[in-house]
């Protein structure tokens, strides 16, 4: 059986039940990406367990998968479809996306892609800013319109207080749909979904999701991620997702929660088919 990975080569692997590969005492799963910075991100969350990640390209397969699924699972699925079929090993994949309320739900099941693959994310994120701030400033002048409406048949009071609202705003540069405090309010809401699949050789599949909720920041802020990370900004921690501590982000973001559900999966299947195996082994024995 050949060994997929040039740097173990000398430790002969040994085809599974489940069909991973084990060398000493880790059992081996091709992660279906070449993205290094999200293999970073995975391998890190598996960190704890004996589970060693290894990509496409240590693994020898070089394989185009065209990601035309209609969500998030049916794009993940498509890949590791591929790569169990081209392996003969357990393969995994995600998918991932930002869903932006202010655009629709955009750039979502196509963001890697959005605005073309060769668009760096410094302009995505500048684009996205942008539509964001032109939303957020639309609704905020149509909710002061509505007020005036109503300071036709009421007292003025009110509307003069909302338009002083708008008009401090306006003089302290506040972004468009920010609180009084200059961070993004809810008219900037976002969220990123993860959702990872699992293949086994033996046609044995599975899906998972984490999502994180946020909102898109009025800068690119932080570098700690990639991607749209610097444009998420996280309420509770009052910075991106690009600024927070990697061990932190890996804790709450989507790809965390979705890599760890799998996770904790792969652990009963692998300790099933452990016991499996010894009692076919007591058996052969008796």
């Amino acid at each position: 059986m050949p060994c997929y990975r040039k740097e173990i080569r000398a430790c002969r692997p040994v085809r599974l039940h489940g069909g991973g590969m084990e060398t000493g005492m880790k059992r081996t799963i091709i992660v279906a990406t070449g993205n290094q910075e999200k293999m970073v991100e995975i391998r890190q969350i598996f960190a704890s367990t004996d589970v060693e990640l290894i990509t496409m390209k240590e693994a020898g397969i070089d394989t185009d998968v065209e990601e035309n699924g209609a969500t998030y699972e049916e794009n993940a699925l498509l890949k590791a479809r591929a790569v169990a079929k081209a392996s003969g090993q357990l393969a995994i994949a995600d998918d991932s996306g930002l869903e932006v309320d202010a655009m629709g739900g955009e750039p979502g099941i196509h963001s890697a892609r959005w605005m073309g693959h060769d668009t760096s994310y410094d302009i995505k994120n500048r684009e996205i800013i942008r539509r964001v701030d032109a939303y957020c400033a639309e609704k905020e002048a149509g909710t002061c319109a509505e007020g005036a409406a109503d300071c036709a048949r009421k007292e003025a009071g009110p509307c003069a207080e909302d338009a002083a609202d708008q008009n401090a705003a306006a003089a302290d540069g506040r972004h468009p749909g920010c609180l009084p405090d200059g961070t993004p309010g809810p008219l900037r809401s976002a969220r990123f979904v993860c959702a990872v699949a699992a293949v086994w050789p033996d046609g044995r599949e599975l899906t998972v999701r984490g999502v994180m909720e946020g909102r898109i920041h009025t800068c690119q802020s932080g570098w700690n991620g990639f991607g749209y990370d610097p444009i998420f900004f996280l309420p509770e921690y009052g910075m991106t997702s690009g600024s927070i501590e990697r061990g932190e982000k890996n804790r709450i973001s989507h790809r965390g929660q979705a890599f760890r559900k799998l996770g904790e999966i792969l652990k009963k299947e692998f300790q099933a088919e452990t016991g499996a195996a010894s009692d076919r082994a007591a058996g052969e024995n008796s």
